[in-house]
Order: C-alpha cells, then structure tokens, then sequence
C-alpha cells in the first residue's frame, strides 16, 4: 500500500535533493529555466523573469504542506547551488506508482548527475513510498534523457507515437518502467 511521505531531503555522494527555496531563483533562472533547449526537452515554458520564476516557487513550496506533493530542488553539493529539479508526478493510489520526470541544466550534463538524482527517487519511492512501479518517459529527441533512464535500469514499455507538437513536427513519446523488485540497489 502506497505511503506519502512528501517531499523530504535526500542526499546522495554528490548532490542534496530538497524541497524548492525562493533563494533559489538566481541559480534556476542562471542554469535552467530561462534556457528554450533545455525547457522545451522538458515540456515546460520558459522563464526569463524573477518574478515569473517567484509565482512558479510560489506554487512549489504551497505544495510542500501536501503530503503527496514530490518535488526536489538539485542541489550540487560542491557549490551549494540549484542546477535542476526533480519529481514524482502522476501518483497513482490505487496501484501503488509514479512517474519521475527531471530536468538539469546543460552546464551539468553528462556528468551522471541526473542518473545520480534519479536514482536517488527511485529509492526513495520504492522505500518511502512503498512503490511497486516507477515509470517515465522522454521525447524522442532527447537522447541523453535515455542514456540516464537506461542507466537506471528502467525497461521500455512503449511508444506514443507522435504525441508532442514541436517545432512544425511531431515527436514520440517512449515510456519505461521499473517494479521494485528490479532496482539495483548498488
């Protein structure tokens, strides 16, 4: 049976996983969110302005008080610094899963740092959560999302085909999951 724990402080050999901070708006605007790449392989809008990214944390941190609500601040242990985020959306009750979806800022790509904050979740939901099934997706297009989420050990399931309108074209959608008795815990 699904448990929820909300979103509490995970940490990791390189990175601290924590609820969203208004100081952290410099370091999203800076690595992330203002950057059309990295949003629109992420699905979401662009934010160029402090006081759209002050409404967006406003949002986050009302949600925090939900013990359902799943969202990470990644946190660089070195520099102390927000470089992405992370989270369990789509929790289903009823048949004990979520799906992950992440984003980080391109200064910080393959470094294994988005696999790192993953996996993290991923054990953190099958722990905490008592999950039976993590899944997650990517567009076709982003093919460093798929090395992390092989890398994670996730097996595909599937594709929507041309589920996002982008850029004059269509993209697929490719869907995978990992039950709990699958994770490699190492």
């Amino acid at each position: 049976m699904l448990t929820h724990v909300g979103t509490d402080r995970i940490e990791t050999e390189r990175l601290i996983l924590r609820k969203f901070e208004y100081t952290d708006d410099e370091n999203m605007l800076k690595y992330w969110i203002s950057d059309p790449k990295i949003q629109s392989l992420y699905g979401e809008p662009v934010y160029s302005m402090k006081k759209e990214v002050k409404e967006l944390l406003d949002k986050y941190i009302s949600s925090y008080q939900k013990s359902d609500y799943y969202r990470w601040g990644i946190i660089l242990k070195e520099t102390d610094e927000c470089i992405g985020q992370i989270a369990c959306f789509s929790v289903d009750n009823n048949n004990n899963f979520a799906e992950i979806e992440y984003c980080i800022g391109s200064l910080f790509q393959r470094k294994g740092l988005a696999t790192e904050a993953t996996k993290a979740v991923i054990k953190y939901g099958f722990d905490k959560m008592n999950l039976h099934k993590v899944q997650i997706s990517h567009k076709s297009i982003n093919i460093p999302s798929r090395k992390v989420i092989e890398k994670c050990g996730f097996v595909y399931e599937g594709t929507l085909r041309d589920f996002f309108y982008q850029d004059g074209k269509y993209i697929d959608r490719l869907y995978y999951s990992i039950l709990k008795d699958e994770f490699n815990y190492l």
